[in-house]
């Protein structure tokens, strides 16, 4: 069955795509969920309207997001843990202390964007990324310091 993908479906295609599915993946999760419509003459105009609209909307989020980007790439946010005797911390610091640590500097950023492989469980400076939209990616330094 051909669908035509109304958002990105990850491992099937990107909105707008024609796509060819099979029956039942279609007709009892992707149309339910309203992920993707039957791919008849007026549906691909329908959403190839949408397409357009979504277009323009993405390049401004994109241009929005490159400012800030700009923004992050030279903040340095410290944050400080307690630490036992060899640098070794109790605990760890997480993306939501990275991303509180940001939002004290006033930059509102949630904590699913704050990509850390695993928490930092040392002291030190470390790069954290920060993955603001799927073409945009800012780099926030990160010291860990020993609470006093």
């Amino acid at each position: 069955m051909e669908v035509i993908l109304r958002e990105d479906v990850e491992k099937l295609g990107n909105r707008g795509e024609v796509v060819k599915v099979a029956p039942g993946y279609a007709r009892n999760f992707l149309l339910p969920k309203k992920l993707a419509v039957a791919a008849t003459g007026s549906n691909k105009k329908i959403v190839e309207q949408e397409r357009q609209g979504h277009l323009r909307k993405e390049a401004k989020e994109k241009s929005e997001f490159e400012d800030l980007a700009k923004l992050l790439n030279g903040v340095t946010v410290t944050i400080s843990q307690k630490a036992g005797e060899n640098d070794q911390l109790f605990g760890s610091v997480t993306s939501k202390d990275v991303a509180d640590a940001l939002a004290a500097k006033n930059y509102m950023i949630d904590r699913r964007k704050v990509i850390l492989e695993e928490p930092i469980k040392s002291l030190g400076e470390f790069k954290v990324p920060v993955r603001l939209h799927k073409d945009v990616t800012a780099e926030v330094t990160v010291v860990v310091v020993k609470e006093a």
